[in-house]
């Protein structure tokens, strides 16, 4: 049963870089989001400001 250990060994490894691969793709996404948003303001900022 070393080869059952292995396998279980393995699959750990496997969830554990997934999750931390998910924690990552969330805090990307986050970033992009924000970023989106402070683009939007200062071109919304520039519309509402800009002279006639």
């Amino acid at each position: 049963m070393p080869d059952a250990e292995g396998d279980r060994e393995r699959e750990q490894q496997r969830l554990a870089q997934e999750t931390k691969n998910e924690r990552h793709m969330w805090g990307w996404l986050a970033y992009f989001l924000f970023g989106i948003h402070i683009v939007a303001f200062v071109m919304i900022y520039a519309v509402t400001h800009a002279p006639e």
